[in-house]
Order: structure tokens, then C-alpha cells, then sequence
């Protein structure tokens, strides 16, 4: 049992998604896009989430990205475990997004099936 997405770093918490997402590629099965994270607040970073050819890999922010999400990492944390919806968090600010809505609201779908609450 963990202690909860709270005690993770962001590093661990990238690592995990990437573990998590890899150990069952049927959701991702023909997916290719990248989406870029800039976490915005004390704790600053921008990273990304590549899948393609079946495979997830989270990596500096180097390529253009497909979609990219503007939140804090308190907001982050939330949205990965679905404690924070995409659309709330759009309309109440604590969400910027630029790029391919189409691909903001599968990446939603996306967290739903893996469900990373229980494995943060």
C-alpha cells in the first residue's frame, strides 16, 4: 500500500506513470502522440508523455508536442488520480491547454483506464 500520491516526488511520479502505462499497452494499441506537462508554481518542470508504436516514454520536453497542459503540481496530481476533472480545471483556470483538444480529452479517458490511483 503506498502512502498516497502526495508523497511522491514528481520524478517518482513520472517514473511510476511510465512503469504503469507500459505493464498494459491495450489502451494506448495504435495511439501516437506526445503530450507536454509544464507544471507551473514552486516545483517547475516540463516533460513529456510520448506513445507510440504501443509504448509509453516520459522524457524531457525536446519535441513539438501534440497537446500540452499548463497546471501546478498540487492541480497534476489531482488530475492524474481523477480527484480533478480536465474540463473543471479548463473552465476554472487551474488547467491551460494548448494544442489538440481531441487529444486533451482522450488523455482524460486515458488516466480513467489505468487508473492511477491505485497505483500512486
Amino acid at each position: 500500500m503506498t502512502n498516497g500520491i502526495e508523497s511522491y516526488t514528481l520524478s517518482e511520479m513520472k517514473q511510476r506513470i511510465e512503469e504503469v502505462i507500459n505493464q498494459n499497452t491495450g489502451p494506448i494499441e495504435g495511439l501516437n502522440v506526445i503530450y507536454q506537462f509544464n507544471i507551473t508554481g514552486d516545483e517547475e518542470a516540463s516533460f513529456q508523455l510520448k506513445v507510440e508504436g504501443g509504448q509509453a516514454k516520459i522524457s524531457e520536453a525536446t519535441e513539438g508536442a501534440n497537446c500540452t497542459l499548463i497546471l501546478s503540481l498540487a492541480n497534476f496530481k489531482n488530475f492524474l488520480i481523477g480527484k480533478l476533472s480536465g474540463t473543471a480545471a479548463f473552465m476554472t483556470g487551474k488547467l491551460k491547454m494548448k494544442g489538440d483538444i481531441g487529444k486533451a480529452i482522450k488523455l482524460e479517458g486515458l488516466l480513467r483506464e489505468y487508473n492511477l490511483k491505485e497505483h500512486l
